[in-house]
């Protein structure tokens, strides 16, 4: 079964934004920004990749969409950053439609005849490294349902917010359904509709869905640049430092090293 997950790093999209801009000319100013991108590159390298190079089962295909237009420096940059990740792959796009070019991107990956397993994935978020292990055994599980249903939406809802720092980072579990991380849709064979086209708290209206909560599948990523912060009125989250306790867990759960945070966000 085919397991394809997309990551949306920079695209400038039209729609798919919480926050608005006026043309598509300034919402490439605003996703380029100096200051934006070097955030950006530092939460992928070292929240967003290593729970995914370090996945129990390397069976799957990892779609980086990003703009025509990104400056050259910063592509070269998140092209170092997957050499050693064969299962990723960097497609440029022009700016479009959000659902319909993040449709036509994971579609162009799949094999049509195929069952395929959808992930989307935030550049500042992380997955458990048997992710990908859990998500192909739940769908073995619930293969009388996938034969019933065109879609079946597949959702971890627990884990933990993070924000990383200079000196390591901050975070505490919570439980929150249909987040958008370790989450997917089960697509049935010759089937065009993706995990993109569907608003990721929205799945539950449209399909059926199953949740699991037995252990934390996701790092979710907390910081100054996230989409969702970006409106007025929206009130900072303290989260308390890990100790070393902590930070040996996080590690086991997702790869996610809290001496390399401390050396690229110094």
């Amino acid at each position: 079964m085919q397991i394809i997950g997309l990551c949306r790093f920079s695209y400038p999209a039209e729609g798919g934004f919480q926050v608005e801009h006026d043309s598509i000319e300034a919402r490439t100013a605003y996703l380029y920004a100096p200051a934006r991108m070097e955030e950006r590159l530092r939460h992928f390298e070292c929240i967003c990749l290593p729970g995914l190079k370090a996945q129990s089962d390397g069976d799957f295909i990892f779609l980086i969409l990003v703009g025509e237009a990104m400056p050259a420096v910063y592509l070269e940059r998140l092209r170092a950053l997957i050499a050693d990740f064969p299962q990723a792959r960097i497609v440029a796009r022009p700016p479009g439609p959000h659902r319909q070019v993040c449709q036509q991107v994971i579609n162009a990956a799949r094999d049509m005849s195929q069952p395929c397993l959808e992930f989307r994935h935030d550049d500042d978020d992380a997955v458990a490294v048997n992710f990908i292990e859990e998500l192909r055994a739940a769908a073995l599980d619930i293969s009388a349902l996938r034969a019933r249903h065109r879609l079946v939406a597949l959702d971890w809802n627990r884990g933990y917010v993070a924000r990383p720092d200079a000196e390591g980072l901050c975070a505490e579990p919570c439980m929150t359904p249909f987040w958008g991380v370790a989450q997917a849709v089960a697509v049935a064979p010759g089937v065009r509709q993706s995990i993109m086209n569907f608003g990721h708290q929205k799945l539950i209206q449209f399909m059926p869905t199953l949740s699991f909560t037995d252990s934390p599948m996701y790092l979710r990523g907390h910081n100054d640049h996230n989409d969702s912060r970006q409106k007025k009125h929206v009130k900072p989250v303290e989260l308390p430092r890990l100790d070393a306790e902590g930070e040996a867990e996080i590690k086991r759960r997702f790869a996610v090293d809290c001496d390399h945070i401390r050396r690229v966000f110094a």
